[in-house]
């Protein structure tokens, strides 16, 4: 019993901080840099994310242990995976657009994307290679999700703060952005020290 759960707070800490999605793994940079504008909307995706993700690895895991490993068909893993993935992204949608419009209208294109979130796939993928069961397969897509959220929150943060200072020409817009995100990349690179 000891065991799992100190086995379950390596994966909570090392997927979260350690091992960020974003910004160690380089997953998921398409809504990073695209959402991360405001901290209201990056926190609208980064539940989203955290939704999506720890869902996914939950479905995901099942659907490997129960049908694809019985069955002998592991090498459709990729396909089943990215149509669940789909799925609950889909109800995601439906579930924004009827109850929460405006984070539906602030998410815009990147709502979708997440369906082509490299992130979401590659947790489930890298879940099913480390041989995660069910409930270790939920903890570290739900940890992987929190990272996600972390780094989301904090780039816009830094991000509304940038609007009010003065940066040189060739650097507004994109270019101080990708560079505050190698900042925080290796920023995060000092939590590897935790485990």
């Amino acid at each position: 019993m000891f065991e799992t759960i100190k086995d379950l707070l390596i994966i909570l800490i090392g997927s979260s901080l350690v091992s960020n999605v974003v910004l160690s793994q380089f997953l998921g940079l398409c809504p990073f840099l695209g959402v991360s504008k405001k901290v209201d909307t990056a926190t609208g995706m980064g539940g989203a994310v955290i939704f999506v993700i720890t869902l996914a690895s939950a479905v995901a895991a099942a659907i490997y242990r129960f049908i694809l490993v019985p069955l002998d068909i592991t090498y459709l893993q990729t396909i089943v995976f990215i149509l669940v993935i789909a799925a609950l992204v889909q109800f995601v949608e439906m579930f924004l657009k009827k109850f929460v419009p405006g984070l539906y209208q602030a998410l815009g294109v990147y709502l979708p994307l997440i369906t082509t979130n490299c992130a979401v796939l590659g947790i489930a993928l890298t879940n099913v290679q480390k041989e995660y069961g069910i409930l270790y397969s939920v903890v570290s897509g739900f940890s992987t999700a929190v990272g996600f959220l972390v780094a989301i929150v904090i780039l816009a943060g830094i991000r509304e703060k940038m609007e009010y200072n003065d940066v040189p020409e060739s650097f507004k817009g994109m270019p101080i952005v990708l560079i505050t995100a190698g900042l925080m990349a290796i920023a995060f690179c000092g939590f590897s020290g935790l485990l």
